[in-house]
């Protein structure tokens, strides 16, 4: 079987590697940007600080901060204006996920017309978009640097998945100095999401050994670094090794796509608005148990990466060693216990799994399921 890998051209990473990234930026002889960001990073005068910087390589930049998290549509268009107004040339995306999505979705519309909603599913789009420059502000979701781009449709409730090798950015850049600022509970839930990517990448039907391999050193990664980095966030090491871990899972997940833990948390993000990596923590450990039955050696090597003493174990008594551990970890980085904490709501659940069953990142999930398995593992999560 083949494979094809995507990886963006150029990845810059390593505490105080922005200043090397903008000499990266300055020789593509870009001149002006388009910032795509959220509030947060306005306001605080991290966007400032990067528009500053670019302009010291005679680089021109206009400020959108209205990334909201789980951007939507609406988000995508009012970018996408400013964009054209400003005649902006390429553009920079500042932030975690949500504005890396954002600005994805403005880049991909601004060479191929139409709105976001065109390019649902998988390589949509004819033509390559408006170069994009990742810089990362979070260890987790790894949008920096993957072909996968997340939008919310409101009118639907729904989280489009938008898996396009045009929307991959042409550099992206993990600085950890720009992620010490992280408050604990965004450090424990993009952690939590970059372990999702990486498990889900490994257990997934379209694995291979390079996916392999990203998917455990990853693995092992956020095990031995996570709870250091939630506990103090000026722990630098922790805080890099973070940084190449979720790049690592996304590597793998990029490749190897993913499965029914984003294609559920995708419906409770869109139909809630609730924060990506929560809702993947709650949901890993009751997918996993679903897909035990068809990868228990899989989950067997998942559990070893996580550290745990598995000799002597069987492939099923190494999978229910793994789902223990990822409990322990999302425990201890106090992930709340189920969906119901969260505000999720049973009567929704049969909305909520026909939906699932709709994501293309179910496609590539090890054990096949349906409307009513999927409406099962909803319930034992809550």
């Amino acid at each position: 079987m083949s494979s094809t890998f995507f990886i963006p051209a150029v990845n810059i990473m390593g505490t105080g590697c922005l200043d090397e990234a903008m000499d990266a930026i300055r020789k593509y002889g870009f001149r002006n940007a388009l910032i795509v960001t959220d509030t947060g990073l306005a306001k605080a005068g991290v966007a400032t600080m990067i528009a500053e910087k670019l302009a010291i390589q005679d680089i021109d930049s206009v400020i959108f901060d209205g990334a909201k998290p789980n951007p939507s549509i609406a988000n995508v268009e009012l970018g996408l204006g400013l964009l054209k107004e400003s005649r902006c040339d390429f553009v920079v995306s500042l932030g975690g996920g949500s504005p890396h999505d954002c600005a994805k979705g403005i880049a991909l519309c601004a060479t191929n017309g139409g709105t976001i909603r065109d390019y649902e599913g998988v390589d949509q789009s004819t033509k390559p978009q408006l170069p994009l420059i990742a810089i990362n502000t979070t260890a987790g979701t790894a949008s920096e640097m993957t072909r996968f781009c997340i939008i919310t449709d409101e009118s639907r409730h729904v989280k489009m998945a938008i898996v396009d090798r045009n929307v991959t950015p042409l550099l992206s850049v993990n600085d950890p100095t720009l992620m010490v600022a992280m408050p604990m509970g965004l450090t424990a839930a993009t952690g939590m999401d970059a372990l999702t990517h990486a498990i889900e990448a490994y257990v997934s039907t379209a694995a291979n050994p390079i996916t392999d391999a990203c998917a455990l050193k990853a693995i092992t990664l956020i095990s031995n670094n996570l709870r250091l980095a939630v506990r103090d966030g000026s722990d630098m090491i922790a805080r890099e090794n973070m940084a190449y871990a979720q790049f690592l899972a996304g590597m793998a997940f990029n490749n190897a796509s993913l499965g029914y833990v984003h294609a559920m948390a995708h419906q409770l993000g869109g139909f809630y608005d609730l924060p990506h990596g929560v809702c993947n923590a709650v949901l890993l450990p009751h997918v996993q148990s679903f897909n035990a039955l068809v990868c228990a050696d899989r989950l067997t090597d998942v559990a070893r990466a996580m550290g745990a003493d598995i000799h002597g174990f069987s492939p099923e008594e190494g999978a229910q060693a793994a789902i223990a551990a990822i409990r322990t970890l999302a425990r201890d980085v106090e992930i709340p216990a189920g969906l119901r904490e969260l505000g999720a709501r049973l009567n929704d659940i049969p909305v909520l799994a026909s939906n699932a069953l709709k994501d293309a990142c179910g496609l590539t999930n090890p054990r096949a399921a349906d409307q009513r398995q999927i409406e099962e593992i909803f319930r034992n999560a809550f």
